[in-house]
């Protein structure tokens, strides 16, 4: 199978639209849909509206730094769960065969979570504490089973653009319902929604919360073709595998065997090193965006104008990615979107207006999307198949934990400098460390290893 670093991943003169993108076949677009399906929670529950809402509504017996701080806390309870979880879970799909079963366990309950919000009121934290951390295992826990079916649906030759080409798609959703949500929080006249002065409590809250039901429709009614195209891969037995071996039973005894074996893998587990803390730096950014912002007088509107900004200049720039990827390999892209960074974070540090801010959020949504999904499908290149829930569940513990080094690596720049400028310069240290790590890691190898183990399991298998 050809690597996804290699200029042979770009598709054959001639080669039509679609297959170009990365969705020539059904079950191809049907995967990428999933990422249009739950990007409308990623948008609208854990950055834009719900953020608001907890503070201002649920957390309104509070002060508003308080409840901004048990934001804080269920964000990371809410990560820290699925992180510990997700190797388990990803070993349980392997063994069972059953990734697209567990994938809907999880997306229901997110789904449920996500409607359920409709219910909260003013006062009512703990049960948005609750809801939020569940809708967050939900999404953070599906995406597990979603992303380690890509290299089964994907060729080597295909899986950069196939990848890229969800990230788009999830863009284009997250940012369209995003937008028609706050069309009618701040509008909701035009919608016959009630509107004006005197409004009773909760007639003032509906739009938001009639948003919150939207995205748990919009994430159940996108899911389903997933559900209809996507095959579930054949569960493989390994040779010292009991044939009745219990499904759960068998994921723990499995998992420190695992991760042994991941290290094995010399270049992947040397690309997740990397992915860690350059990742880090990307997600400092994206956390920290909107306070620097506020912090330097630019007007909440103009913030949720940024978020949509990059939402739908993601679109185009993340197809562009996986097409520029095919033509110079999955690893350099990547350091191409690692600059950009790095030049996002110098220009922050001279940053002054809304327009400026606008800049910054455009040259983002150039690379994030990108960079992200070609991490994602360069990872997916050097995993063996049959274990590709399993080291998936390696990859969302390190995605999940990325992010949290770096606001830290903020806060104590602020301390020592008295400045957020001076910290927005430090998160240059994440990219250059994580390029210099990734500078070591050789795709084709990792992917002639991943294709070896596979060999080796179709000898062994009685």
């Amino acid at each position: 199978m050809p690597s996804s670093s290699t200029v042979a991943a770009e598709p054959p003169p001639g080669a039509g639209l679609l297959a170009r993108l990365g969705l020539a076949r059904p079950e191809l677009r049907a995967w990428a849909m999933y990422d249009w399906a739950t990007s409308a929670m990623q948008t609208v529950i854990m950055t834009a509206v719900f953020p608001i809402y907890f503070v201002s509504v649920a957390g309104a017996n509070l002060p508003p730094e308080r409840a901004t701080q048990q934001l804080s806390l269920v964000n990371s309870i809410a990560l820290a769960l699925i992180a510990v979880a997700s190797p388990i879970l990803g070993a349980i799909s392997d063994l069972a065969a059953n990734k697209k079963r567990m994938l809907a366990g999880f997306m229901i309950a997110g789904v449920t979570a996500t409607g359920g919000m409709y219910w909260i009121q003013h006062g009512d934290l703990a049960l948005a504490s609750v809801l939020f951390i569940v809708s967050m295992i939900g999404a953070t826990g599906s995406f597990v089973f979603y992303e380690s079916l890509l290299p089964h649906i994907a060729r080597g030759d295909e899986i950069d653009r196939v990848s890229t080409a969800g990230f788009a798609l999830g863009y284009f959703g997250g940012g369209l319902l995003l937008a028609l949500n706050l069309a009618w929080i701040q509008k909701p006249e035009l919608f016959g929604l009630p509107s004006g002065d005197g409004l009773a409590p909760s007639q003032a809250t509906l739009p938001a919360r009639l948003a919150f039901v939207s995205v748990g429709v919009w994430w159940a009614l996108f899911s389903i073709p997933l559900f209809r195209r996507v095959p579930e891969p054949p569960r493989t037995r390994e040779p010292d595998e009991p044939r009745a071996g219990r499904a759960i039973a068998g994921a723990f005894s499995r998992l420190g065997e695992t991760l042994r074996e991941l290290r094995g893998f010399r270049h992947a587990f040397i690309f997740l090193m990397a992915f860690l803390i350059y990742n880090d730096g990307i997600q400092t950014i994206i956390k920290m965006a909107t306070a620097y912002g506020t912090e330097i007088g630019i007007d909440s509107g103009a913030l949720i104008a940024a978020i949509l900004i990059v939402q739908f200049v993601g679109v185009p720039f993340a197809f562009l990615f996986g097409i520029f990827a095919g033509r110079v390999g999955a690893k350099r892209a990547i350091f191409v979107g690692l600059l950009a960074y790095t030049a996002i974070s110098v220009l922050g540090y001279f940053m002054t207006t809304a327009t400026h801010f606008f800049v910054l959020a455009g040259l983002v949504g150039m690379v994030q999307g990108g960079t992200q999904a070609l991490s994602r499908s360069l990872f997916a290149s050097m995993v063996p198949k049959h274990k590709s829930g399993e080291f998936f569940g390696f990859f969302s513990v390190f995605e999940k934990f990325a992010g949290i080094v770096g606001p830290l690596f903020f806060y104590v720049a602020i301390e020592l400098t008295g400045s957020s400028r001076s910290a927005i310069l430090s998160i240059i240290a994440f990219f250059a460390v994580g390029a210099a790590l990734l500078w070591k890691v050789d795709p084709e190898e990792g992917a002639r290893a991943a294709r070896a183990a596979e060999a080796d399991l179709l000898v062994a298998a009685p």
